[in-house]
């Protein structure tokens, strides 16, 4: 089967809401993202051949096809195509899948899979709560769903808490795993491992002055058990907290995925290899467990152990999930998230699989490393995993 390799890779600077890039409209954070990978590939941008966007609230600026959007508000020829997706948190992790199938197929050489999410712009659940403000349906369940399962809505904060309470995990517990996630990913950021990957944008402070947009702004390198310890749960008795969940984010990403062929006609370096993919689906209601048994089949899959996987990339939706893969996996945890997560770097939902990806790749390559394992939880009890090779 003919190989798919990634050319490039590039991340915008996680901004928290209301921050640095609240002013960006979310398809030009899309656009810059798209000319930065052409740039740093060096194609001509008129051979792409297909964009693949991942977005999870299609609503509002993100609506009427965010990918195609995103095409126009960049240097592309408007003769480049696109397509909108939605797998929910892992949206740009399944661009990626769609983008190396089709050139495993040889159907197409170069293809760019992305994501874009404004959390500020377009609020989280907006797809569903404002056609419920206008009267409009019954939301995105029908009593026959909820009467199967037993439920009155899906929670992603419930499933959380469930996980938490099936590993018996403590407040501390969740805690130290938060406190880690900033800890790391300070010293990632003190020492520039993130400066290759990251898209510096024009951003705007606090005050409205415009400022240089070059790193993450959730990042807590102050942060002290004592005050992740003194935030109140999501809900009356648990262990869930805003201090353990991932953080609200503004952000777009994206990597460029080619043939063998188009790396000889275009005189392209590859980065990476893709090696694997694998998608799974279970329990809608504890939902983030997934990750689980997707890492076992992609395994299985690509006949790899875990002793050949050098780092991973697990998405800190809320730490109980990481811990629960590494309780289930018993990978080693000095491989997982090595410049922490999101609960320090935040999860711009649909574009949070190729900002994994892209802080993978460069991670591998910095540390002299092969392979990297990547998976996360998505809405509905699914996940993607993905296995690359560092090259």
């Amino acid at each position: 089967m003919p190989h798919a390799f990634i050319v490039a890779a590039k991340r915008t600077a996680g901004a928290k809401r209301g921050g640095a890039l609240r002013g960006w409209h979310p398809v030009d954070l899309g656009g810059a993202i798209l000319d930065a990978l052409v740039a740093d590939s060096g194609i001509d941008p008129a051979v792409i051949e297909d964009v693949i966007v991942g977005c999870v609230s299609q609503v509002g600026e993100q609506s009427f096809h965010v990918g195609r959007s995103c095409v126009l508000a960049s240097k592309l020829p408007q003769s480049v195509p696109a397509v909108t997706i939605d797998r929910q948190c892992g949206s740009s992790q399944q661009s990626l899948h769609f983008a190396a199938q089709a050139v495993m197929s040889g159907t197409q050489d170069v293809v760019i899979a992305a994501g874009v999410e404004s959390m500020t712009r377009v609020p989280m659940g907006s797809p569903f709560i404002l056609p419920a403000k206008a009267g409009l349906g019954e939301g995105p369940w029908s009593k026959a769903i909820l009467d199967r399962f037993g439920v009155t809505e899906f929670s992603q904060f419930t499933g959380a808490q469930m996980i938490a309470d099936q590993y018996d995990f403590s407040r501390e517990q969740l805690d130290a795993f938060a406190l880690e996630s900033h800890r790391k990913a300070t010293a990632a950021t003190e020492a520039g491992a993130f400066d290759d990957e990251i898209l510096v944008l024009d951003g705007a402070d606090k005050d409205g002055n415009a400022i240089r947009h070059d790193k993450d702004e959730g990042i807590r390198a102050n942060a002290l058990m004592e005050g992740l310890a003194g935030l109140d749960p999501l809900t009356e008795g648990g262990v869930i907290t805003a201090g353990n969940a991932s953080q609200i984010c503004d952000g777009a990403s994206g990597v460029m995925v080619v043939s063998e062929r188009a790396l000889k006609e275009h005189g392209l370096t590859p980065l990476a290899r893709v090696d694997a993919l694998a998608v799974t689906a279970g329990d809608p209601v504890i939902m983030l467990m997934e990750p689980v048994p997707a890492t076992a089949k992609i395994l299985e899959r690509s006949g790899r152990s875990h002793d050949d996987i050098d780092l991973y990339e697990v998405n800190e939706a809320f730490a109980s999930v990481p811990l629960a893969w590494l309780a289930e996996t018993k990978a080693d945890p000095d491989r997982l998230n090595v410049n922490g997560g999101a609960i320090a770097l935040g999860h711009p939902l649909g574009a949070t699989g190729t900002k994994l990806m892209t802080t993978l790749i460069h991670a591998l390559r910095a540390r002299g490393e092969r392979f990297g394992l990547q998976t996360m939880c998505e809405g509905g009890g699914i996940a993607n995993a993905t296995i690359v090779e560092a090259l």
